[in-house]
């Protein structure tokens, strides 16, 4: 494994060395500003797991461990089908980490890079099975502000990963500094206070703009100039009304976008209305996958 360009360095693991006394490498998936996620066997389990390992860099870093802390509080509280699971954590010693199931299958990013568009068969139940977890998610008043194709594992059903930056409502909305990934923030996650206040409709948002890319195979928006200190050219999303969908797209699909993707948060449905607005949708689809459980 070649040395980290990460200023907070990497642990460099490589097959076969130790994480912990129970955790094993296997090999490393990726991994963020503040940690690296591994790949590893877990002799407590027996069972393939994906270990998070804040870098080390940053072990006696308080706001890398308070992130950490707050993710094992978001897995703790988040339970739900369609939300991946953790399965236990230490946040002191040599490499704080969380340990989190390992879900089999392929991320939505990576099927839209390779393959184009999703069918109908496959979007649609994407779709209601994440607006299930969103609508769970307001349920218990936390918001995971990072709906995007590459936090979605493809599957029976879907999984919505990564809750490093989820947190409660209120929390989310005293947010003074964009929190997520550009492509996908709704327009309040952009500058707030200023462009308004994150909130559950914010991840209603993002759950739009993955489903128009996995509708049309493009992104609801430009890209953008992501060195600009003007967020009105940094984040198209503030200034520009979302590009055309194909002509292809079904009637009730296109209003559900459209809506989801209204520039202001009160004009945009709630979950369970995707969920709701989405479901004759797929069952009008030959062999239709429904999904597994309602949402009301």
């Amino acid at each position: 494994m070649g040395a980290s360009t990460d200023p907070a360095g990497s642990w460099g693991l490589a097959e076969g060395d130790p994480i912990s006394a129970d955790l094993t490498a296997v090999r490393l998936l990726g991994g963020g500003s503040s940690y690296e996620a591994y790949l590893a066997f877990d002799e407590v389990t027996y069972a393939p797991v994906v270990v998070k390992v804040v870098r080390p860099g940053l072990v006696d870093d308080e706001s890398s461990l308070r992130g950490l802390r707050r993710e094992v509080e978001a897995l703790a509280t988040v339970n739900h089908p369609v939300v991946v699971r953790g399965l236990r954590h230490q946040l002191e010693g040599e490499r704080p980490h969380v340990v989190l199931e390992h879900l089999d299958g392929p991320r939505l990013s990576s099927l839209l890079r390779r393959y184009g568009p999703l069918q109908e068969q496959q979007y649609l139940p994407l779709a209601i099975e994440v607006a299930s977890a969103l609508h769970y998610l307001r349920h218990v008043g936390w918001t995971h502000l990072d709906v995007k194709p590459s936090n979605i594992i493809m599957g029976a059903p879907a999984r919505l990963i990564d809750l490093s930056v989820a947190r409660p409502l209120a929390e989310a909305q005293a947010l003074r500094t964009p929190i997520g990934t550009d492509f996908y923030l709704a327009p309040e996650q952009c500058d707030p206070p200023a462009t308004g206040r994150p909130g559950h409709a914010s991840d209603v948002w993002g759950l739009c703009a993955t489903l128009f890319e996995a509708v049309a195979g493009y992104r609801a928006f430009g890209d953008g100039d992501q060195r600009s200190p003007d967020v009105r050219r940094r984040y198209p999303q503030l200034v520009d009304a979302p590009y055309d969908l194909p002509d292809r797209v079904p009637h009730e699909v296109a209003k559900v976008l459209e809506a989801g993707l209204a520039p202001d948060p009160d004009d945009r449905p709630l979950p369970h209305e995707v969920a709701e607005a989405l479901e004759p949708v797929l069952a009008r689809q030959p062999r239709a996958r429904l999904a597994g459980f309602k949402v009301h």
